[in-house]
This record gives C-alpha cells, structure tokens and sequence, in this order.
C-alpha cells in the first residue's frame, strides 16, 4: 500500500462500526464468504443513481480493502444515467492517500493507484452499471443510495442484490463543510468494507 493511504488504513481499522450498521453489512459478508470459501469468482457492482460520488467511493474501498487482506474480488460500479466521477469525491480519494491520474475532459477517466504497482490500477469514471466494462455473467449488486434502489427494480444478471445506503454529500457542495463531510463518508464507507472483508477471512 501507498505510504499516506497506508496511514489512513490503520486510522480506518479503529472506527467503530454501530451495530445497526453491522446488521446492514452481514447480508453482503454472507455473500462474499459463501463464494470465498467455495473458490468462487466474486463480482461485485455498486450501484448510484449517477455513478459520481457514493458508488465510486464503495469500489475503490471494497477494492482496496479486499486487497489489504488478499481476497481477490472483482470491484465494479456504475448508475442510472451517466454524469461524471465528481471532482470533490476525486479530491476526497487523493486526500485518503491514493494517488491519482486522469485523461479526458467530459467525463475523465480517472487512474486510481492503491500501491506503485501498475497491473492494480483502478479505471474510475461514470457510467451505466451495465456499461460494457461491467460486463460479468453474474455478481451482487450493491445499492448505494434509496433513489437507484427504487428506480432500478430490475438489474440483469444479478445473483443477489444488496441495499448498503449511504447518505449523499452533494448537499454540502460549495459549502464550507464539504470537505469534512465528503471526507467522512469516505471514511464511514472505507470502515465498512475494510469490516466486511476483516469478517470474510474470520474462522
């Protein structure tokens, strides 16, 4: 891992989850496990209405944390309609320690480094969850906010289709808290998956 994401990554492992929240989180450790033990493929698409914020930061974590405890889980996300990974939550991730390139002006691709090997870079930017590059035979989707959830009652090829709701920064944008708040939802969604994957490797 990065140096400074590393940092972070020992301040993540101390955040206490709240047990409704771990309540929340045990449909997905279920699911992971179940296919961990098996020697499943695991795929696992997390879904936003826009695909710029809430989504992009559960991929990059989930990605990340699996990586931290050697599960290899296959991490991607998309929405409803197509917008862009928004520059305020790509601040956010650069903050968290990774380290970050991007390509492009509507839209950017954004290259999202956890560690100076480049086979593991992350190919971040908006797009529909069944954009080809999401293409897998079967995964769990993964519901990050109320509004994709009720939009999207059916999703094709989903084996198990899971609600983990986060609430949306957007509202704290151009405002003097938006750092704050987008950084502790980066923090809230990094310690649950980091939780989850700690969980799927307990005996």
């Amino acid at each position: 891992m990065l140096p400074n994401l590393k940092k972070n990554i020992n301040k993540i492992l101390k955040q206490n989850i709240p047990e409704e929240r771990k309540d929340v989180l045990q449909v997905l450790i279920d699911y992971i496990k179940k296919k961990y033990l098996e020697n499943q493929e695991i795929h696992l698409n997390f879904i936003c209405t826009h695909n710029s914020r809430r989504s992009q930061f559960a991929q990059i974590w989930a990605h990340t944390a699996a990586a931290y405890y050697n599960i290899k889980v296959y991490c991607y996300s998309g929405g409803v309609e197509v917008t862009a990974f928004n520059e305020r939550a790509v601040a956010s991730i650069r903050r968290s320690g990774f380290e970050i390139s991007s390509e492009g002006n509507y839209n950017p691709i954004y290259s999202v480094l956890y560690e100076k090997d480049l086979k593991n870079v992350l190919k971040c930017f908006s797009k529909l969850y069944d954009d080809p590059v999401n293409k897998i035979e079967t995964f769990a989707a993964i519901m990050t906010c109320a509004h994709a959830d009720q939009n999207c009652p059916y999703i094709q090829c989903v084996e198990k289709r899971i609600s983990i709701q986060y609430k949306d920064p957007k509202g704290f944008d151009d405002t003097p808290q938006e750092i704050k708040k987008y950084d502790e939802l980066s923090l809230q969604i990094a310690s649950e998956f980091f939780y989850v994957f700690n969980k799927v490797t307990d005996k």
